[in-house]
């Protein structure tokens, strides 16, 4: 057999030896790494892989170390982790479900607020999750809530954090796209490229986050309509009506504050990801300081937290390394390369063709696995057919927000599932997310019908 071929067949039973391993339950870094050493030894054996290749390997770990943007990662999990041990989610969820009590669905739409400021202010899944299903879900089962509705709206409003910026996903899809499209577009003769930056990303991905918020809020308001058993109004006693108006300030102003000097010091241009990440690293102390919640075991224990889900991540990349050493060098490019410039439909089929890859692995993987192991193999084909990078990583980070919410290992139902009541059966969880799951894909077909919506703010800021 063709020593080509050889190499192409045995990358891609390499992708799907990955697949399989994790599905047994393996460590993800592991497995990248494990499973790529194995078959690359198989390579080496019959001749198609250099084990030299993997002399790469240390000056990549020794790049992401050094890299300043990603610096950023741990600053805005700092941030987030910080925040969360405060009680600015507390006070927000509190306050803003009394504003919109009077309201049917007013609970539920207070809810998606909230998880759209979180995000934008912690940007951590899993504590925005946890936190508002300790506080809100528990009020919204006592008002009446339809178990289905309230736990779907708390885990997709949970996820906002993993598209609306600053999204540690978006930092590190900045990164990887900047590189790969200074490279093709080099391959293409361009030598003096457009950079793509994090900041271009984040700003790519605000309107599309507030397209998410308003879907969510349309189906609530439908439920509302349509079935106002599911979500009835908590109107608030008049005695407590007094003094809301303050109380939603109190609670409503640090936050917007620290959301303006992070995000508006990024698309204003004052500011790189890392220096408005240590601005919001340290605002958020500040902000703990101002509710007494600042003190060295919450600042002990913000610093662990902070460094293990840093650690988890960073080792993941560095196993996807080893993976994407072997599979490129053993002529994966090339598979995928044929396999997407030939489907029918060109460009924008090749774009569905990854993000239904992208969505079928959200069922089984984590985003961070997703991105590490599909963005390196399809990204290089698809700048090369011209699709724009800014938009390309917006879209993505939409798709992969799914991951989080698609049985069986979403992690937002998992995180969901672990602090909700133990009569709430966990059926009423994934029936509750399903909607929230099929608005995810109606705003993905927006985006590719209307890619300005993705594209326009980060053009505009560019002037």
């Amino acid at each position: 057999m063709d020593p080509v071929m050889i190499g192409e067949l045995l990358s891609g039973l390499m992708f799907f030896g990955i697949i399989g391993f994790l599905l047994l339950g393996f460590p993800v870094a592991f497995s990248l790494a494990g499973v790529s050493l194995l078959f690359g030894a198989v390579g080496w054996s019959l001749g198609v892989f250099d084990p030299s290749n993997f002399g790469s390997l240390p000056n990549r770990y020794i790049g992401f170390m050094t890299n300043e943007v990603l610096v950023a990662v741990p600053l805005f999990i700092f941030m987030g982790v910080m925040l969360e041990r405060s009680d600015i989610a507390e006070k927000l969820l509190l306050t803003m479900g009394r504003l919109f009590g009077n309201l049917r669905g007013g609970l539920g739409l207070s809810v998606i607020i909230v998880g759209a400021m979180l995000a934008a202010s912690t940007g951590v899944v899993g504590a925005t999750v946890v936190t508002m299903g300790l506080i809100s879900l528990p009020a919204m089962l006592n008002a009446g809530y339809s178990p289905k509705l309230a736990t779907g709206v708390i885990c997709a409003s949970g996820t906002l954090g993993q598209i609306i910026p600053p999204s540690t996903v978006l930092i590190f899809m900045g990164d990887m796209l900047s590189g790969i499209n200074s490279q093709v577009q080099m391959a293409k003769g361009n030598f003096a490229p457009v950079p793509v930056s994090v900041g271009d990303l984040f700003a790519g991905a605000l309107l599309p986050g507030i397209l998410l918020v308003g879907l969510y809020m349309l189906w609530v308001i439908f439920k509302a309509v349509a079935d106002p058993a599911s979500c009835p109004a908590t109107p608030v006693p008049p005695e407590e009506k007094a003094g809301l108006f303050r109380e939603v300030m109190v609670a409503l102003v640090p936050p917007l504050l620290l959301i303006l000097a992070v995000l508006g010091s990024i698309l204003g241009g004052i500011a790189t990801p890392t220096e408005a990440a240590s601005v919001g690293a340290v605002g958020a102390m500040v902000l703990a300081a101002t509710r007494w919640r600042l003190s060295l075991k919450t600042l002990r224990e913000t610093v662990v937290a902070t460094a293990t889900i840093t650690s988890m991540v960073f080792v993941i990349l560095m196993g996807a390394s080893v993976f994407s050493v072997v599979f490129r060098l053993m002529g994966g490019d090339n598979l995928v390369h044929e396999f997407l410039s030939n489907l029918p439909g060109g460009t924008l089929a090749a774009v569905a063709v990854v993000m239904a890859i992208m969505f079928l692995l959200g069922f089984i993987l984590d985003t961070f696995e997703i991105i590490f192991i599909v963005i390196p193999i399809t990204a290089p084909i698809l700048l090369a057919l011209d699709v724009d990078p800014v938009w390309l990583g917006v879209i993505v980070g939409v798709n992969l927000q799914t991951s989080f919410l698609t049985p069986p290992f979403g992690f937002a139902l998992f995180y969901l599932r672990g602090v909700a009541p133990a009569d709430l059966p966990t059926s009423a969880i994934y029936k509750g997310i399903l909607p929230f799951v099929v608005l995810q894909v109606v705003a993905i077909a927006i985006l590719f019908a209307f890619p300005q919506i993705v594209t326009w703010l980060p053009r505009a800021i560019a002037g």
